[in-house]
């Protein structure tokens, strides 16, 4: 059993911040919103802000196959492996769906988000760093046991939270998801495992069109009207995630970290602004001092607004990082 930190101290108070070129390799054609211009924004952003220095940059791993099986079917992988390797060979741009496709760079990418993912949990376990940022792309929440969709292939977070259980002895973890859209493929994994609390919200009526009955009893889900600002959404963060939260007293907290309920993103309606992340991860922050020793991993899962996305992004971080 993995044991917990006493104490938050002062020197501990490291944030990973977890990524690689590679991910940028992965594009969907022009005018795809899930774009390699989103991690350059967040970047720009950083350094421009001085926000840089205050992270502890580390390269994401590629990801092994037993860690994408925790998360995955073997049959899944073998298909999209094909799939792959198809691009690769014709070196084409090669449709899943409508929304989705794969490129001879998508494959790296993939393995490096869902690599970054598990080895900001090692860190964060190890003690090398009290929480820790991925950001990573292609996202991952959309993502089943056998099913691309939704712009993502590897459920990043789901692998991560699986890892911290099944391979590093952890008992209960919890996943926040604050994307615009449900995260059902995270909730087709992981419903009914009685040592995962999901709690997320999203708003109603959109892409992919699901979450409004909870698939287990481990689900919290808020499906919320479109153009609904951040004060309605934080009264409900207070009345129906926080409660969970501390009733099941996480030993890590993981984050599906999209940002686009931003009220600038044109792929939702709902109005949070930066002072919203800003909030909604404090919560996060005192809930994980509380229970597990302040272990948060966040992994970067939608905002397609590149100006909005950077700073929500650092209002993210500013509050991991304590800075």
């Amino acid at each position: 059993m993995v044991g917990l930190p006493g104490c938050l101290c002062q020197k501990t108070m490291t944030t990973a911040y977890f990524s690689h070129p590679d991910c940028r390799g992965h594009d969907m054609g022009a005018g795809h919103p899930e774009c390699p211009q989103r991690l350059d924004a967040i970047e720009d952003h950083l350094l421009a802000t001085g926000l840089d220095i205050a992270l502890t940059r580390r390269d994401a791993p590629l990801a092994r196959h037993h860690d994408l099986t925790l998360a995955h079917s073997e049959g899944y992988l073998l298909e999209l492996d094909e799939f792959l390797q198809q691009a690769v060979e014709t070196g084409e741009h090669t449709a899943i769906d409508q929304d989705t496709n794969v490129c001879p760079g998508t494959r790296q990418a993939m393995l490096r988000a869902a690599g970054a993912a598990v080895a900001a949990t090692d860190a964060v376990i190890d003690g090398e760093a009290i929480n820790a940022f991925c950001a990573i792309r292609p996202p991952g929440h959309h993502a089943t046991r056998s099913q691309a969709m939704g712009f993502c292939f590897y459920n990043n977070v789901s692998i991560a939270a699986r890892h911290a259980l099944d391979v590093r002895g952890l008992e209960r973890v919890a996943i926040v998801d604050f994307d615009v859209h449900h995260g059902n493929g995270t909730e087709d994994i992981v419903a009914g495992d009685e040592r995962i609390l999901m709690v997320s919200f999203f708003q109603d009526q959109i892409y992919p069109f699901s979450g409004g009955v909870p698939m287990g009893e481990n689900m919290v889900n808020l499906p919320i009207p479109a153009y609904t600002r951040g004060g309605e959404i934080r009264d409900l963060i207070r009345s129906q995630w926080l409660p969970r939260l501390e009733e099941f007293r996480p030993q890590m907290i993981f984050i599906s970290a999209g940002f686009d309920a931003h009220r600038e993103d044109e792929l939702g309606q709902l109005g949070l602004v930066e002072a919203d992340y800003a909030w909604i991860t404090q919560q996060l922050v005192d809930v994980a001092a509380r229970h597990c020793g302040g272990r948060i991993v966040s992994c970067l899962e939608g905002g397609y607004s590149l100006s909005s996305l950077a700073r929500s992004v650092a209002a993210h971080l500013r509050v991991l990082a304590g800075v």
